[in-house]
């Protein structure tokens, strides 16, 4: 990694379980290929990036918590993917295509075992989105990984949250209600790694190509991680508009009602969080075309609602409106108050 900020305690930094050992044995990825716009990467204080010419440059930051974000005994593989995942999350809402990135990892100690799963995991999202890893920190302290996402987009064409028109329908990427549903049963003891709720929750799969795809169609896009409700609120915060839902019309993760009945499992796919998938505004006149495109990535976009000049949101039940907020004291999947 780039960056040693902060002290490693009494372990010396040069031995195999200081910080330059750690990052030498978990964090150093192979010498980046002539495509991958990496001058400089792991092992200096900076790295040196080499942005496409003509293209701006898209950056986002999310810090995932132990006991948070993610359950503490979480496998950690799962954990290495997901710290990753929902970062990249960010960029697909904006249609960006992924490119580089920074961990840094604060541990309250060394588990050689833990961090081998973890970076795994992260490495292995990182390979299959293009995203390389090219610098960060390890420290000492209370657990929590902070991962920073670098994409790119062509000048004017990023999918932003204002963008949406009165008459927009109000769309979604994939199923919704895995993040909820998945942490539900995980809560309850069920540890099948294999169970599809599980996978949803644990190994979240960021919508890249998805959002890419939809550059030029949509007018507003947003990544669904604090829940539809409250992420479709931040939408119409930013556009000054209305919106009409059809809570009927969700699409539902597989298992879901099986797993929490159908009046939970609707509840988990409004409020729950965690589904990271895409939420947008598209022109009627552009929905065939968006489903197309989807259609060949093998995902399907479910029209959920519509945009109105009218503030406020339509459609829903009072008792269903919510989401995640820290500080706030309501909770969603995933994450306490």
């Amino acid at each position: 990694m780039v960056s040693e900020t902060m002290p490693s305690g009494t372990v010396p930094s040069q031995s195999p379980h200081g910080e330059f050992g750690l990052i030498a044995r978990y964090f150093t990825p192979p010498p980046p290929g002539p495509d991958a716009g990496v001058a400089l990467g792991v092992g200096d204080d900076c790295s040196l990036l080499v942005p496409a010419a003509g293209r701006q440059l898209v950056v986002s930051v999310d810090t995932s918590v132990a006991g948070i974000h993610y359950p503490e005994d979480a496998p950690a593989d799962a954990v290495g993917h997901r710290a990753l995942a929902v970062s990249l999350s960010d960029l697909a809402a904006m249609g960006a295509r992924a490119r580089w990135c920074l961990m840094a990892l604060t541990l309250a100690e060394v588990d050689e075992a833990w961090l081998d799963g973890f970076s795994r995991g992260f490495r292995a999202l990182a390979e299959a989105s293009g995203t390389a890893l090219v610098g960060g920190d390890v420290t000492r302290g209370a657990t929590a990984i902070g991962v920073t996402v670098m994409g790119e987009v062509a000048p004017g064409a990023a999918l932003t949250r204002h963008g949406g028109r009165p008459g927009d329908l109000v769309a979604v990427t994939g199923a919704l209600g895995g993040g909820g549903g998945g942490l539900a049963l995980w809560e309850r003891g069920e540890r099948d790694p294999s169970h599809p709720l599980l996978v949803r929750y644990l190994r979240p799969q960021p919508r890249l190509a998805a959002g890419e795809a939809l550059v030029g169609l949509a007018t507003a896009a947003i990544d669904v991680s604090d829940g539809l409700l409250a992420d479709l609120g931040h939408l119409l915060e930013r556009t000054g508009l209305g919106a009409s839902l059809v809570p009927e019309a969700l699409p539902l993760a597989e298992g879901l009602i099986e797993a929490l009945g159908e009046e939970e499992a609707r509840q988990a796919a409004l409020t729950g969080g965690d589904d990271y998938e895409l939420l947008l505004a598209l022109p009627g006149e552009c929905i065939d075309e968006a489903r197309a495109r989807l259609a060949a990535l093998g995902l399907p976009l479910t029209v959920i609602g519509r945009l109105e000049t009218e503030p406020g949101l339509r459609g829903v039940e009072d008792q269903w409106e919510g989401g995640w907020q820290h500080f706030h004291g309501r909770s969603s999947p995933g994450e306490s108050p």
